[in-house]
């Protein structure tokens, strides 16, 4: 497999921050807690490997500004949205990188260990299924398709491209996805199969997208799926392929995602952060506030698929406002458009719908 380089990151420009007084004053129910945190102690970050190369790039550009000078901040870890949740609603980190929303049980453990906090959207994704440039059969693919391919059902049995099509040709296939720890495996197998941990497992997997994309780059006969940020960064090594779903035929990107016709593989991806430890440190106040002040920027040099300015103001409003706790009620948010998610998220004070499949 070629070794290449998948990700730039850039220091970004300062800003004001203009959150601070309303973060900081913050009221918490578990304030009498020890915080793992302290004042200005190191700000800890895991989860998603969709969501924390954005991440990267908001501590690198953060770190440059006056405000960030003398935060101190461990590396951002990729263990997947499920390991990161693992970790955030234990407290050990302060902020959770997340390609789905927090679950049903992780909400409980998060409430039962009295870790409060804002979820907060970031970004639109489109989860990508690619195959290798070489390959000049598959065009498109149903989502019967996609089924027949990734369930259980298809563990040992489904092992060539005619198996999924009569219309493709008798040649094995190589499939490469994400972990059971991932939000985008998560996400995937909900849209799919029905059930998040509807899936087989004979595939080579990882939480780490760059050996999907260098799995799927070096054979010929591949087949994976991981966020669009990826595909993006390789468009040269990988070919996308059109979703036939509910709006047609549609390939991922910037603007089908926008308009809300690339479904139902495309999702919202989100910060969370734990309401205590911004509370007791000013660095991670300035941070959060960093982050969201310049999610545009950042999320474009990523490769991802930025909110509008005004729909990252109305994200801002959820700190000014302190709507802390989950708009999803432990649902993975399948086939909602930019517009469903931001209603769902800043409504939910006065109003929580129920989610309906």
């Amino acid at each position: 497999m070629n070794g290449t380089v998948f990700r730039v990151m850039v220091p970004l420009r300062s800003t004001s921050l203009t959150l601070l007084l309303a973060i900081g004053v913050a009221a918490s129910p578990f304030a009498h807690q020890a915080l793992r945190a302290q004042s200005n102690g190191t700000i800890s970050i895991s989860g998603s490997s969709t969501v924390g190369p954005i991440t990267t790039l908001a501590v690198e550009g953060f770190k440059a500004t006056t405000s960030g000078k003398g935060a101190t901040f461990s590396p951002v870890l990729e263990n997947g949205s499920t390991g990161g949740f693992r970790q955030f609603c234990a407290g050990q980190t302060a902020i959770s990188n997340a390609s789905r929303p927090i679950s049903a049980e992780e909400l409980k453990t998060c409430a039962a260990n009295g870790v409060s906090f804002y979820e907060l959207p970031v970004a639109f994704d489109a989860i990508t299924v690619v195959v290798n440039r070489k390959n000049t059969w598959a065009k498109s693919i149903s989502l019967p398709e996609l089924k027949r391919l990734w369930s259980e059902q298809a563990q040992g049995k489904v092992k060539r491209w005619n198996q999924v099509s009569l219309d493709w040709p008798n040649k094995p296939i190589a499939l490469f996805g994400p972990g059971q720890d991932s939000g985008t495996f998560d996400t995937f197998n909900k849209a799919v199969n029905g059930n998040k941990r509807n899936s087989r497992t004979d595939y080579t997997s990882s939480e780490n997208d760059n050996v999907l994309v260098r799995g799927v780059a070096g054979n010929a006969n591949a087949l994976g799926y991981f966020g669009f940020a990826y595909f993006n960064a390789n468009r040269d090594k990988l070919r996308a392929l059109a979703i036939k779903g509910p709006k047609g035929t549609v390939k991922p990107s910037v603007q089908t995602v926008q308009n809300g016709s690339y479904l139902p593989l495309s999702r919202p991806i989100f910060i969370y952060v734990s309401q205590n430890q911004l509370k007791a440190n000013p660095s991670l106040r300035a941070f959060v506030s960093y982050y969201l002040k310049n999610a545009t920027d950042l999320v474009e040099k990523e490769g991802s698929i930025p909110l509008t300015t005004a729909q990252y103001r109305i994200v801002e409003g959820k700190m000014l406002k302190q709507i802390t706790g989950s708009a999803f009620a432990g649902q993975i948010p399948v086939g909602l458009t930019l517009s469903e998610l931001l209603n769902r998220n800043i409504d939910q004070q006065t109003k929580r719908p129920e989610y309906h499949q």
